[in-house]
């Protein structure tokens, strides 16, 4: 699969929409960064807090197959995506 910036975003909000859906793993992210209901909200459409989501996600083997299962997509795409949207990029010190 060919990602484009748009398609990264697209999975972004996907990854947003099923952690906003997962009533356990919800609370969790929220006390992990701390933001509030209301940050959650705000942050639906902006590529670096589904950039957030995404870092959040890849912590845990479990979670990546859970939202991979439920958007039918590869196991890597989460991993994909995130170097796409803005952060994600390898930094070269050298």
């Amino acid at each position: 699969m060919n990602l484009t910036r748009d398609r990264a975003e697209t999975i972004g909000l996907q990854a947003v929409a099923w952690l906003a859906a997962d009533g356990e793993l919800l609370p969790v992210f929220m006390g992990a960064t701390g933001a509030s209901e209301a940050d959650f909200r705000a942050g639906l459409g902006d590529p670096a807090f589904q950039a957030s989501v995404l870092d959040f996600i890849l912590m845990e083997d479990a979670w990546v197959q859970a939202f991979c299962a439920a958007h039918d997509l590869r196991p890597d795409t989460p991993m994909r995506v995130r170097a796409v949207l803005p952060g994600g990029e390898q930094v070269h010190w050298t």
